[in-house]
């Protein structure tokens, strides 16, 4: 423990962030002009960063592995984004979104962290605001708000259901002023393969250009990490496909910490599996919740004629619809935090009730509401999604009841990072969801655009002159040095293996068997027994991979399947360490559910006495196990009680 430093300021929250940045140093404009920064990943996080760094006047160097910024997944975040505007006068505050997001997150985040985050949310509405994104209003041009699920006001800001879309346009209009202005160089399609260390601080990166195969060098002061979450170690998600964890764990590799990887979130509102050929899972806005409600059949008979296909929903009478989020849980309603919504719904399906073929759905039901508000309404507000759901499954919202089931959507664990958002390496920074710090065990709904916006605008731009106040006489940085040699070495090294196993089974095969091996046994639930087990599979699994798995096309051009090969590599080392993680800890939080610690109402138990830390686990060594290392979480404003939405 006496290696991890969280430089966590000293004083009271509340001046922690101004004391911090009062304290800190700062570059000169001058100074600026000598240092250059590497940002890796454009989505809200990256292009806000990069964006805002170029402005202050560093010379940047922003990647991405889409054709396009505009392609991040950011663009897929439907719902809203939270801020502490109190616009609704519903009595919301700084100090109320930090309590709901700690509790929301179970008590496994850093209070100094979520605070902050609370604190500058506020700020990033006016920013967007001023880059034209085009927020919901009311009738009189007030800025409108709804509720997400853990929380009792509405302090989400949305538009439609393509908040995310509209907030990267606005990112990526301000990264584009900076490419246009000469301070921002943007290498689309190139995807960072390895962090370069030189006397133990990063000096650049490794890429490979995707459209030739060609291995590149580039050099700068400071690197950035913003490449998003590992949710796709389990093949089916609301991830965009090519959505992966690999700089991050090139960077754990090179010693960065990687911390509560086990915490992922299962979000309750995807429309379920439809075959065995699917690729991908299509999320459904956690804001339909507001005025959709969740129901299974009362009667098992009912539920079973369902699944048969002998009777719809619309035939089964309001007194035989078991409403159930409302019914266990009266506080919050349809509006519980999503590992909660989603546990219900699991255990509704569990015991009988699922209401697809499958017996894998509840309902998300809008009939009530076009009753109360009228057909106009519901279409202003979820307009497009219910185009999407009724593209997709040729059922009509707007008579019929969603069908919908979890899945995995988000990762709350991440490369660990101290209050500066600096890793374990010094001058490499994790922004956005690449870092684990603001979200604990279980990330409220519209806190994703919130964390990557407020550290890319609002965090970073002052925390890394700190860093970089120190480097000021560093010359640019030579790649023609030994450790850029080694590293591309390494790069290319790994890329030859890969391509010339020549086996018999394309990536996606092993990615489909990692995919069962993770929900089956780190899913939704886990235990003891089931965790062991995950390990000896992937153990095994790695092993055919390594031995087995066919890659077609050209070694030094343009290939997907190379691509992939790479990035299942590492799922496969990421799936073993989420076990491990989630096997060492012995309690319930959030999104991390042991069967072996639950409450009498089968809720989840968790165990301040054991669990009140954050793991950060350092890498040994291909093929060794890693060392786990704790973050003890001190509680100074919050009182540690037992979740309860009820």
């Amino acid at each position: 423990m006496s290696n991890i430093d969280s430089k966590i300021p000293e004083g009271p929250l509340a001046e922690k962030w101004s004391r911090h940045k009062a304290a800190i140093r700062v570059v000169s404009p001058a100074n600026k002009r000598k240092l250059d920064i590497i940002v890796v990943g454009t989505g809200l996080a990256g292009a806000s960063a990069a964006a805002s760094l170029g402005e202050l006047g560093y010379n940047v160097k922003a990647f991405c592995y889409q054709d396009s910024p505009r392609r991040a997944h950011s663009i897929a975040a439907q719902g809203g984004i939270n801020a502490a505007k109190n616009y609704q006068n519903d009595n919301d505050s700084v100090y109320r979104l930090f309590y709901d997001t700690i509790k929301g997150g179970d008590y496994r985040a850093r209070e100094a962290n979520t605070y902050r985050l609370a604190e500058v949310s506020p700020n990033i509405i006016d920013q967007c605001v001023a880059q034209g994104v085009p927020f919901a209003r009311e009738y009189g041009g007030t800025l409108s708000n709804r509720s997400f699920g853990g929380v009792l006001v509405s302090r989400t800001f949305y538009a439609r259901g393509q908040t995310g879309q509209q907030l990267l346009l606005g990112a990526y209009s301000a990264l584009n002023r900076q490419i246009d202005a000469g301070s921002v160089e943007m290498y689309a399609r190139h995807e960072m393969l390895d962090v370069v260390l030189v006397d133990g601080k990063a000096r650049g990166i490794i890429v490979r250009d995707l459209t030739n195969g060609e291995i590149k060098r580039f050099g700068a002061h400071a690197v950035v990490m913003a490449t998003g979450g590992y949710g796709n170690v389990f093949f089916l998600s609301t991830n965009a496909m090519g959505s992966n964890g690999s700089a991050a764990w090139q960077a754990y590799k090179k010693g960065a910490y990687f911390s509560n990887p086990c915490y992922v979130q299962i979000h309750p509102t995807c429309i379920p599996v439809h075959g065995s050929q699917q690729s991908k899972l299509t999320l459904m806005s956690e804001s339909l919740r507001n005025d959709g409600r969740v129901w299974v059949p009362k009667k098992k008979e009912d539920a079973e004629r369902l699944r048969k296909g002998e009777i719809s929903a619309v035939d089964i009478k309001d007194e035989d619809r078991d409403f159930y989020l409302e019914r266990r849980y009266p506080s919050y309603g349809n509006l519980v935090p999503r590992d909660v919504a989603s546990r219900a719904a699991k255990e509704r399906c569990d015991a009988g009730f699922g209401v697809n073929a499958e017996g894998k759905a509840v309902f998300l039901d809008f009939k009530y509401a076009i009753e109360r508000l009228g057909r106009e309404t519901i279409e202003k507000r979820y307009g497009n999604l219910f185009q999407m759901y009724e593209k997709i499954t040729d059922v009509d919202p707007y008579t019929h009841p969603m069908q919908i089931y979890p899945a995995i959507h988000y990762a709350m664990g991440g490369t660990w990072v101290d209050y500066n958002l600096m890793t374990s390496i010094p001058g490499l920074y994790a922004i956005g969801e690449a870092n684990f710090s603001d979200h604990g065990a279980n990330r409220l709904g519209a806190s994703a655009l919130m964390q990557g916006l407020a550290d890319g605008y609002f965090i970073l731009p002052y925390t890394i002159g700190d860093y970089l106040a120190g480097e000021i006489m560093v010359p640019k940085i030579d790649t023609n040095t030994p450790e850029f040699d080694e590293a591309e070495k390494n790069v290319t090294g790994r890329l030859e293996k890969l391509y010339n196993i020549k086996g018999e089974q394309p990536v996606d095969y092993f990615h489909k068997k990692l995919g069962h091996i993770m929900w089956e046994y780190v899913g939704m639930s886990r235990n003891e027994e089931g965790l062991k087990k995950a390990i000896e599979e992937i153990a095994e699994l790695k092993k055919e991979f390594w031995s087995n798995v066919r890659v077609p096309g050209e070694m030094n051009n343009i290939n997907p399947e190379l691509e992939k090969a790479g990035r299942l590599a590492d799922f496969l080392d990421i799936g073993d360490l989420m076990a491990r993680d989630a096997l060492n800890r012995n309690e319930s939080c959030g999104g991390h559910f042991r069967e072996e610690s639950v409450t009498e109402d089968g809720e989840a138990k968790r165990n301040d006495e054991i669990g009140c830390y954050a793991s950060a686990w350092e890498f040994q060594g291909e093929d060794k196990e890693p060392v786990m290392h704790r973050e003890e979480l001190v509680f100074e404003n919050v009182k540690l009680t037992q979740r309860s939405y009820k």
